[in-house]
């Protein structure tokens, strides 16, 4: 796991939080702790790459008068990041500080003085004492993608020690606290560089950030930020759309977020709330693009039950069926009337949806008579759970209730009905319907991000999901 992955992940939730979110994330103390302890090896790796140059000069000293000296070939062989930490600056961002760092190079040097003396040699220099403090600002784009800038850095080195090898290293050691400077100043002016690089060097990698992500061929769900994030001593806030869409068609719902604020847990690194505004969005969507329609036939229905769709087993209810259409197979068509309601409440999920039943006599000639329309209205309960990196579900039956809108046979006792479309529904309605919703939908995806000890519960008009996070690459 690399820093970037981690940053990636702290300015992602700085920075996805207008008003009314769909979805609200807190990156907590713990959160950030676990970048801190994954971020250091990273930036190990990127002090090791610092670049010394060549140093050369002349200095008198006595007594033998003016001396050329150069060092090259410098290269950094350790690095010790032995005390860091990552601090949250209310308003701004996240600032990175390293203190008792030491880093060891080893060079060249060579010599020349009274004009034909020359000699060589090599050094070991120990650089200790160094602190670096970085301010990290976390802004949004034009797309609405995050993107990282350094607002400030200082890096201080507080001592250095340095052996010469070889040759006249007694000259050297005339002038070290020259040397020492000199080497101690051309390393510090390299750190805030290359912080500030590696920090630029993620906005690449944010502006692949799944903001807007494939739910199916008919849905996609947006994750923008909406508002500025909220940065205070303890945690990051962020404010997310979370509004489900057609692919391609982005039509707003015609109903707005409830507000909600996230309790103040911080067990996990990461809580995620989404709001039933979420579930209603994609109720939205997923029947404005006919999704939420289903053609049952009769082999849809278990062999086992004595429950048919044919005219025969409907006659047995309506007698004017089979007679008007004898011998007939049957074909029924469940379909939502609007937009199904989706309400969370502590512990409990429910859906309303009011839908209408046509049924049809199969022709011999695949024609299709309609028979009768009712109207059903239905009531599912609903569990939640995360699976992977997406949100699923599972429903089961309620409730039902079955009046008549229309009739082409005659009057009938609607009720008499209740228990064909009560099996219909329980043994292939929601089974089918559970079958997508076990697919469930994403979660927002940085890099190679796995949740783990994760928890989820239903609370008054949203779903709380309590997270720790493992980067896997």
């Amino acid at each position: 796991m690399s820093l970037h992955c981690w940053l990636i992940l702290v300015v992602f939730i700085a920075v996805t939080s207008a008003v009314d979110p769909g979805v609200k994330v807190k990156l907590t103390a713990k959160g950030l702790e676990y970048g801190r302890q994954l971020g250091m090896a990273s930036i190990e790796q990127k002090l090791k790459a610092i670049k010394v140059p060549d140093i050369s000069g002349k200095q008198k000293v006595s007594p033998i008068g003016k001396v050329k000296y150069s060092f090259s070939q410098l290269k950094i062989v350790k690095v010790g990041l032995p005390k860091s930490a990552v601090d949250l600056v209310p308003g701004t961002g996240v600032k990175l500080s390293i203190a008792n760092a030491f880093i060891s190079l080893h060079g060249n040097w060579r010599v020349k003085f009274l004009r034909i003396i020359k000699n060589r040699g090599s050094f070991d220099l120990n650089v200790n004492g160094l602190t670096i403090a970085t301010s990290i600002a976390i802004k949004r784009d034009e797309t609405g993608r995050p993107t990282v800038s350094v607002v400030s850095c200082a890096a201080t080195v507080g001592s250095a020690s340095i052996k010469f090898h070889g040759g006249a290293s007694w000259l050297y050691n005339l002038f070290k606290k020259f040397i020492n400077k000199a080497l101690r100043n051309a390393m510090q002016k390299q750190i805030c560089p290359l912080v500030a690089d590696a920090v630029t060097d993620l906005n690449p990698q944010l502006k692949t950030l799944n903001v807007v992500a494939k739910v199916d061929k008919y849905a996609e769900i947006e994750y923008s930020m909406v508002s500025s994030p909220t940065v205070s001593q303890a945690s990051i806030d962020l404010s997310l759309k979370g509004e489900f869409y057609n692919i391609g068609k982005h039509q707003e719902a015609p109903f707005s977020p409830t507000a909600f604020s996230l309790p103040p847990q911080n067990n996990n690194m990461l809580y995620i709330g989404m709001s039933a505004y979420s579930v209603n969005s994609a109720a939205f969507v997923y029947n404005k693009a006919g999704a939420l329609s289903l053609y049952i036939t009769d082999d849809m229905i278990p062999k086992s039950s004595p429950i048919r769709l044919n005219t025969r087993t409907f006659g047995t209810f309506i007698p004017q069926i089979s007679k008007s259409f004898p011998g007939l197979m049957m074909k029924l068509l469940v379909k939502t009337e609007k937009t199904p309601v989706i309400t969370f409440a502590p512990k409990a999920v429910t859906a309303q949806a009011s839908c209408t039943v046509t049924a049809y006599a199969i022709q011999p000639n695949t024609a299709l008579s309609p028979l009768f329309i009712l109207n059903l209205e239905t009531s599912v309960s609903g569990q939640l759970f995360v699976s992977g990196m997406r949100v699923a579900g599972a429903v089961s039956l309620n409730k039902m209730d079955l009046t008549l809108r229309t009739s082409y046979v005659g009057e009938f006792q609607v009720r008499s009905l209740n228990t064909i479309l009560q099996m219909v529904l329980k043994v292939v309605v929601i089974p089918i319907l559970n079958v997508q919703l076990a697919k469930g939908y994403p979660l927002p995806a940085i890099g190679k991000m796995k949740l783990v000890n994760t928890q989820l519960q239903v609370l008054k008009d949203y779903m709380l999901i309590g997270t720790d996070v493992q980067f896997t690459g």
